[in-house]
This record gives structure tokens, C-alpha cells and sequence, in this order.
């Protein structure tokens, strides 16, 4: 299937047949949503496959038991992790410097990135950052950020929303249909996947085969001139 035509077939499902889904399309799929972009490719994301039956009624349950979530064949939750990064660190510097990158880009990951994905306790270094980008950028253009734990889980939530996208164009082009799901209850996820204070769950992801009236209707979209300028 082009990509385009995945784009053009995607759709939010809200009702799936009983079909399973083959294991091998939703690791294909997982596989396919860690190439997606992502902030100065720190990884900062993680993906649940829920599997277990006890965890799957308490997470449909935590879902609001919406249909797209109860007649799923399989749910994926995907989370932003901030503090992630540092599981990566050591060999991304090793492969900054294996490749022979610019010093800049070497002097980037050794020394700047760690200080940018710390906040401190109490975001004391996130205060302190957010002072010194603000008295910096009164002189000249600089980034503003990120500075506080939630300037930093705002990036690793764009991050993950665009494996998230990846991973459901991956689905679709496989021949089966998902909805991403931002309607659940966070604090009940987090706790039933034994997650960090820090983490955020960025969306629940529902897996299946399209049933009859899956959809509410036809694709909604406004005009692309209200919504693409140029300037």
C-alpha cells in the first residue's frame, strides 16, 4: 500500500469485529513507530502492548469503556518518559563519536543535552533555565527551552505522538483499522502500568479489524485554505 493511500485510509474506529490481529502486524508496526523523528533523538518514548487479560478489562475500564476500546483486539498505550533519555545516552555519545560527527554535535550530547532533559528537584533547574533563556533571548534569537519538567514533557509527548502516527499508518497499511484514544482516566493507567511521576500518557491506541458502521461517517475536514497559509 503507497503511503498516501494508507494517509487517505486511515480512519478512527470505533467498533472492531472479533478477528485477532497477527502479533507479527502489531510488532511490525511497533518497529516501524521507533523510526519515527523525535527530539535530538533522545527515544523518550515507551509503548505497552497490553496483553494480559486483567490488564486489558482494567485498561478498557480506564478508557471509559468507549466501544473503540471494548471491542478492540489489542491496546497499545503510548507514554512520554522524560527521564528515558538517559538509557540512550551513553551509547548515542558513542555513536556521535564513531561516526566522526561535527565537534559541535559531539559537544551538543556530551555536555548541553543532559543539562536540557534535567529539571531539578522541585524544577529548581528548570527555574533557573527559564531565567537564563529569558534574559538571553532579550538580547538575541535563542531557544527557550525546554526548561521545567513540563516544558520537558511537552517535547517527549510530540515526540511519541509522531510514533504514534507512524505505528497507526504502519497498521493500516497492513490491512487492519485503530483509533487513537485520548479519552481515559491518566492517573489510573499510570498506576496500572506501574508508571513514573514524571510520565505522561500521551494516548491509548486500539487495534482491530473494521466491523459494519465502524465509523460515524464520512471523513470530516475543513477547507486546507483555512488552514494553510502562506506568508
Amino acid at each position: 500500500m503507497e503511503l498516501a493511500e494508507a494517509i487517505k485510509k486511515r480512519r478512527s474506529i470505533r467498533k472492531y469485529t472479533g478477528k485477532k490481529v497477527p502479533a507479527e502486524t502489531i510488532r511490525n508496526a511497533l518497529e516501524l513507530a521507533l523510526l519515527a523523528p523525535n527530539s535530538s533523538n533522545s527515544q523518550t518514548w515507551n509503548f505497552y502492548w497490553v496483553k494480559s487479560p486483567e490488564k486489558k478489562e482494567k485498561l478498557i475500564a480506564a478508557c471509559l469503556s468507549q466501544s473503540a476500546a471494548r471491542t478492540a483486539a489489542e491496546l497499545i498505550v503510548v507514554v512520554a518518559s522524560p527521564e528515558s533519555w538517559k538509557r540512550s545516552h551513553k551509547e548515542l555519545v558513542a555513536f556521535i563519536e564513531s561516526v566522526k560527527a561535527p565537534r559541535p554535535v559531539v559537544f551538543y550530547y556530551q555536555k548541553l543535552f543532559p543539562s536540557m532533559y534535567r529539571w531539578g528537584v522541585l524544577n529548581s533547574l528548570g527555574i533557573v533555565k527559564k531565567f537564563i533563556f529569558f534574559i538571553t533571548g532579550i538580547f538575541r534569537p535563542i531557544m527557550r527551552g525546554p526548561g521545567t519538567l513540563r516544558d520537558i514533557q511537552e517535547v517527549c509527548i510530540k515526540s511519541a505522538a509522531l510514533a504514534a502516527e507512524n505505528f497507526v499508518l504502519a497498521i493500516t497499511a497492513q490491512g487492519f483499522s485503530s483509533c487513537m484514544m485520548e479519552g481515559f482516566d491518566e492517573p489510573r493507567v499510570k498506576k496500572l502500568l506501574g508508571l513514573k511521576y514524571s510520565d505522561r500518557v500521551v494516548m491509548v491506541i486500539s487495534v482491530g479489524e473494521e466491523a459494519e458502521r465502524g465509523t460515524w461517517g464520512p471523513r470530516f475536514r475543513i477547507s486546507s485554505d483555512k488552514v494553510i497559509h502562506e506568508v
